[in-house]
C-alpha cells in the first residue's frame, strides 16, 4: 500500500487512554488510512519516529486566538506545544457577530487584520482565505451578542432586545458556531440576569451546541456561582463547560471539595458537565478587573471619565483596598502594556512599580490603568497548586491555555502573555513523564479524545482508520516547556512533527510553512 505521509516506528497514544504500542500511522490526502505493521509500504514522505511518542493532534479548548489566527496563521505558541485545534471566542468574547458596528475587545483593536468582517460566514471567509496551521471551532460570545444589541448598560436585555439577540445567535450557529460561551464576571455580563443565559442557551441546545461559562465567581462566591452554572444547563437543557476550574484566593482554597462534589453530584444527576484547566497558578486576565463591578460599566469613555473624577476615584479607591484586604498587591504583576511610556512596567509585580512611580500600591494600580486606557493585562496569583492538580486529575477534566496564540518574532511578540500561552501542553506532559500528575496514556485522552468528544469534533481526538490525520510526534526526553512569568516569549521543546489535515507543519522541529487548518462546525 502507497501512502502520502508514512509514520514509522513510533510509540502510538490512540487517544481513548490504552497502552502505547508500536506502530506505524500511514495517511493519505486529509485522513489516516492505516495503523499498524506498515513496513512493507512505501510513501512520497517518510518520518522515523523510532523513541518518540505519536499521539492524535492536542485541541485546546479554551483558546482566544479567534482575532489573531488571522494576523499569524503560524500559530507558533500554540503549534510548538502540538496543538492541532483550538476552541475560540471563550469567556464570552468572540470575533463575530459584530452586532451594531461593535468594537473589537481592546487587545484586538488596531491590529493589521486581512479583511473586515461582521458575521460568523464573513470571519469564516477571511480564516479559510489565510488558511491557519491549526483548526478552529468557534463559540459564539454572549458578552458580544449582548454588547453588540443592549449596548454597555449594565442591565439585562429587555423582551425585543432579548429576541434579537436569540436570533443573532440563532444565525451564528447556522453559520458555524459550536456553541455559547458566557464571562459573567466581566461587565455588562456581570449585570445581566440568569434568566437571558438561560434563554440563550435553550437555543445553542437547539443546535446540539455547548454552554460554556466563565462563571460569576471562582473564589468568593465560587460555590454560588457553580449553583448557577449548572442550574443553567439543567433549566435549558444544554451540555455544561466550566471553564478554567479554579479555586482563587487562600481564603477559598478550602472550597476545593464542595466544588468536586457538586460537578460529581450533577453528573450523576444526568447534567452534562465538564471543566477544562491550565496548568499554572496565576490567573491573567484584564488588570482593570481589580476595579469596583459599578466602575466598568458603560463602555472605555465612560471608566475614564469615572477615573478623572478625583471624588469617583477616590471612591473606586476605597473599595479596592477593601476588596484586598490582606491580599495586598504582592500578587499581582503587571502583564501587556500598550503605552510605550509604561513597557518598562511589563512583568513587574504591582508593589514594585508603585515604587518606582513613588506612590501607594492602589494609587499605582490607578495611574497605570488611566494612563494605558483600559488596555493593560494583569497576571494575578491566587491559587493553590495541591488544588490544580486535584483538579487536572479529575478524569472529565480536559486541557486549555486560556490564551490567544503569539509568536517570539512579529507584532504578536510585543506583550507579555502568561506561559500558559506557550507552555501549557507541553508542561503537563512533562509533569505525566515525571510522575507528577496522571500517566501519559490519560493525560494524552485528556488532550485529545475526551476534549473532541465534549465539543463534537467528530473524526478528531483518535488515532484510527478514516479520522482526519491531526498528529503530534513528540520526544518523551525533550518535552518541555521553556516559557517563564518573566520571560514568556519562548516556544516549548520537544515537538518533532506536527501534521495537520494531513499536512506536515513541524518537521524535524521545525515549522514547513504549510498551513492547512480547517474552520470546524
Amino acid at each position: 500500500m502507497n501512502f502520502d505521509l508514512l509514520i514509522r516506528n513510533g510509540e502510538v497514544l490512540d487517544g481513548t487512554g490504552a497502552e502505547a504500542v508500536c506502530a506505524d500511522v500511514g495517511i493519505v490526502g486529509e485522513r489516516i488510512a492505516a495503523i499498524g505493521d506498515l513496513s512493507q509500504a512505501e510513501a512520497k514522505t517518510v518520518i522515523d519516529a523510532a523513541g518518540q511518542m505519536v499521539c492524535p493532534g492536542f485541541i485546546d479548548v479554551h483558546s482566544h486566538s479567534d482575532a489573531y489566527l488571522l494576523i499569524d496563521p503560524r500559530a507558533p505558541s500554540k503549534v510548538f506545544q502540538g496543538i492541532t485545534t483550538e476552541v475560540c471566542g471563550n469567556c464570552g468574547a468572540s470575533v463575530a457577530p459584530r452586532l451594531g458596528g461593535a468594537q473589537l475587545p481592546s487587545d484586538w483593536q488596531d491590529k493589521p487584520f486581512p479583511g473586515t468582517w461582521s458575521t460568523v460566514a464573513e470571519y469564516r471567509n477571511l480564516f479559510e482565505q489565510v488558511k491557519p496551521a491549526v483548526n478552529e471551532a468557534l463559540l459564539i460570545g454572549h458578552n458580544t451578542l449582548h454588547r453588540g444589541v443592549c449596548g454597555y448598560e449594565p442591565r439585562g436585555a429587555n423582551p425585543e432586545e432579548l429576541k434579537a439577540m436569540c436570533r443573532a445567535l440563532e444565525q451564528a450557529l447556522d453559520e458555524g458556531g459550536c456553541g455559547m460561551s458566557t464571562g459573567l464576571i466581566y461587565p455588562p455580563a456581570s449585570a445581566v440576569p440568569q434568566a437571558e443565559v438561560v434563554a440563550l442557551a435553550k437555543v445553542v441546545a437547539r443546535h446540539g451546541g455547548l454552554y460554556t461559562s466563565h462563571m460569576r465567581s471562582e473564589g468568593k462566591m465560587l460555590l454560588e456561582a457553580i449553583d448557577e452554572t449548572l442550574d443553567i444547563g439543567r433549566k435549558a437543557g444544554v451540555r455544561v463547560q466550566i471553564s478554567h476550574l479554579k479555586t482563587s484566593g487562600k481564603a477559598n482554597w478550602h472550597k476545593i471539595d464542595a466544588t468536586l462534589e457538586k460537578i460529581e453530584s450533577a453528573r450523576s444527576e444526568g447534567i452534562e458537565v465538564a471543566a477544562d484547566r491550565y496548568p499554572y497558578t496565576a490567573a491573567q486576565t484584564d488588570l482593570d478587573i481589580l476595579l469596583p463591578d459599578w466602575a466598568l460599566y458603560d463602555g472605555k469613555e465612560a471608566v475614564l471619565a469615572r477615573l478623572a473624577d478625583s471624588r469617583v476615584r477616590k471612591k473606586i479607591r476605597d473599595e479596592i483596598l477593601e476588596e484586598r484586604g490582606e491580599f495586598g498587591f504582592s500578587t499581582v504583576m503587571i502583564g501587556s502594556v500598550e503605552n510605550p511610556e509604561y513597557h518598562t512596567f511589563k512583568g513587574v509585580v504591582l508593589d514594585k512599580a508603585a515604587k518606582i512611580l513613588d506612590m501607594e500600591p492602589v494609587d499605582a494600580l490607578l495611574h497605570i490603568i488611566e494612563k494605558d486606557e483600559l488596555r493593560t493585562g494583569g497576571i494575578f496569583f491566587g491559587m493553590c497548586e495541591e488544588n490544580m492538580w486535584r483538579i487536572l486529575a479529575q478524569p472529565w477534566v480536559m486541557i486549555g491555555c486560556d490564551a490567544s496564540l503569539r509568536a517570539p518574532d512579529g507584532i504578536l511578540s510585543k506583550d507579555h502573555p502568561h506561559p500558559r500561552a506557550y507552555g501549557s501542553f507541553t508542561k503537563l506532559l512533562r509533569a505525566s513523564l515525571d510522575g507528577q500528575t496522571v500517566a501519559l496514556p490519560e493525560m494524552i485522552r485528556k488532550m485529545t479524545s475526551l476534549a473532541a468528544k465534549q465539543f463534537r469534533l467528530n473524526g478528531r481526538g483518535e488515532l484510527k482508520e478514516g479520522n482526519f490525520a491531526d498528529v503530534v510526534v513528540f520526544s518523551p526526553d525533550k518535552i518541555k516547556e521553556n516559557t517563564t512569568y518573566g520571560d514568556p516569549h519562548r516556544l516549548s521543546g520537544g515537538i518533532e512533527t506536527l501534521v495537520v489535515n494531513g499536512t506536515l507543519t513541524i518537521q524535524n522541529g521545525q515549522l514547513t510553512g504549510k498551513r492547512n487548518g480547517y474552520f470546524l462546525d
